[in-house]
């Protein structure tokens, strides 16, 4: 496990450490399971792999991950952690966490804990795994306009940054960063 401090929150990452060949392009999904601190810790995950593998990640049969079963999710984790074209990373929020950061008296209210949790898993992936990232998908929290613009900003050199609604739905690696998050919990 490696934490990251960032302006307000600290990271508990766990990952597979999973890297590629030097400069190779790579695609980076992120997703979150258990928003909200009544229902246990929040899970931020990321999963990456390079670009030229995308239509092997389609073929594992990522898929929207609430469309599956916890089986099908369970199987789908291990094949990722299995895999040699693919690396993840989560970050556990606990309920303790969300509710102190939610409580002091400067707001820090879930969606900005959500974003630097988001922030720092691509930090993590790009800057202490060396990972050359080149596109990022992320299932929206909050404004996807918004949200897409503080990522480009703290991320000026990845050339494409999309964040949508049902993200996880539309791109494999993002239901791949679904999974992760979802069995992690």
């Amino acid at each position: 496990m490696t934490n990251i401090e960032m302006a307000s929150l600290k990271l508990n990452v766990q990952s597979n450490r999973r890297t590629f060949d030097a400069g190779e392009p790579c695609m980076l999904g992120i997703d979150e399971a258990g928003r909200g601190p009544v229902l246990g810790p929040m899970v931020y995950g990321t999963s990456y792999c390079p670009i030229a593998k995308l239509e092997d990640l389609k073929s594992k049969g990522f898929m929207d991950s609430k469309q599956l079963t916890e089986q099908q999710r369970d199987d789908l984790f291990e094949a990722i952690g299995d895999c040699d074209f693919m690396g993840f990373a989560v970050d556990i929020i606990s309920a303790v966490q969300l509710s102190e950061q939610m409580l002091r008296r400067s707001k820090y209210n879930l969606n900005l804990i959500s974003h630097d949790s988001a922030i720092g898993l691509i930090r993590f992936v790009v800057d202490t795994l060396k990972v050359n990232v080149q596109e990022v998908y992320v299932d929206t929290v909050g404004d996807p306009n918004k949200y897409q613009a503080k990522l480009k900003q703290a991320f000026p050199s990845i050339p494409t940054i999309r964040v949508e609604k049902k993200a996880d739905a539309l791109f494999p690696i993002v239901s791949a960063a679904s999974i992760c998050a979802k069995v992690s919990k």
